[in-house]
């Protein structure tokens, strides 16, 4: 059975995640507060989750799957995803407490927007 259009339609939506996640980084990155860790949220987890049926579909339909890239990738995918999670835990108790969310979410919303971008160029430059 050939699975391209399976596979295209959901390497469109992994794109989609990715611009979720990389849009999201890029509007915020003047903010001092107020941060929309939503979208970020939303985009993380479709990356990590049709990457992961990416592979599966690529190998059933036998072609190969370098497998050191795919674990690269999937490391980045939940260090992106771990980072966008503990900036809204941090972002709410920050909000809870009346203390400063800049300092508290910041730090978790440039790894994740930075490891995102990374991700892109593992995907894009390792052959």
């Amino acid at each position: 059975m050939n699975f391209e259009p399976i596979i295209h339609t959901v390497l469109a939506l992994h794109i989609l995640g990715l611009a979720l996640i990389i849009g999201s980084f890029a509007l915020q990155l003047r903010r001092k507060e107020g941060f929309e860790l939503g979208t970020m949220l939303i985009g993380a987890i479709t990356q990590l989750v049709t990457g992961l049926i990416l592979v599966g579909l690529v190998q059933m339909n036998d072609e190969d799957v370098n497998n050191a890239k795919i674990a690269v990738k999937l490391i980045f995918a939940i260090v992106v995803l771990v980072a966008v999670m503990v900036a809204r835990s941090r972002q709410a108790k920050a909000l809870s407490a009346g203390t400063s969310e800049k300092k508290a979410t910041l730090p978790f919303l440039h790894l994740a927007g930075m490891g995102a971008l990374i991700n892109v160029f593992v995907a894009v430059l390792w052959h």
